[in-house]
């Protein structure tokens, strides 16, 4: 009984270790994740603004030819350069989104894996009280701190304080006398 409760605590230890492995892995990708895709939003508001703040092309050409001259107009706007640039612009965001994806794709498989690998490591006959254990355990604690939220929560707690009393904001050492 004393080597399968050995055996049983190491491979628990082992478990352990792997899973603060994988939750580690999962919380990185997840916030890259994350961090992608603010990004991509924030691509994506510019190329709506740049989108909206575009100017139409018919009406450009009529107010040229109204109010501007071609030749000077030519010279400072360079709409091939323009164009080039929305061209390198959209290439960028169709490689983010295909980075985002990916990393989608990979955050989906490592969480498949861990949790294949939870599944397996747990469904052992010989971790399966040990598995009920730490539910029953995990739900005693879930209802503790739920009730410690739902508790009262008053502004302090009346408690004895000690004698030689200190200053909160200066931590200057007070005498004062303790009434009772």
């Amino acid at each position: 009984d004393q080597e399968l409760s050995k055996t049983m605590e190491a491979k628990f230890l082992e478990m352990q270790k792997e899973y603060e492995k994988l939750k580690f892995a999962s919380g990185s990708l997840q916030k890259d994740s994350e961090q992608k895709q603010r990004a991509i939003e924030m691509l994506f508001q510019s190329v709506e603004k740049l989108q909206k703040e575009k100017a139409d092309e018919q009406a450009m050409w009529e107010a040229m030819d109204l109010k501007a001259d071609k030749d000077a107009l030519g010279n400072k706007v360079d709409c091939s350069q323009f164009e080039e640039d929305m061209e390198q612009v959209d290439e960028r965001m169709q490689e983010l989104q295909n980075l985002i994806t990916e990393q989608n794709e990979h955050w989906k498989k490592m969480h498949q894996h861990f949790r294949d690998a939870m599944d397996e490591k747990l469904d052992r006959e010989e971790l399966k009280v040990f598995r009920k254990r730490l539910e029953e355990l995990w739900s005693r604690n879930l209802e503790n701190f739920e009730k410690r939220m739902l508790g009262d929560t008053g502004a302090g707690i009346k408690k004895q304080l000690p004698v030689p009393f200190s200053c909160l904001s200066c931590d200057r050492m007070l005498t004062m006398h303790v009434p009772g």
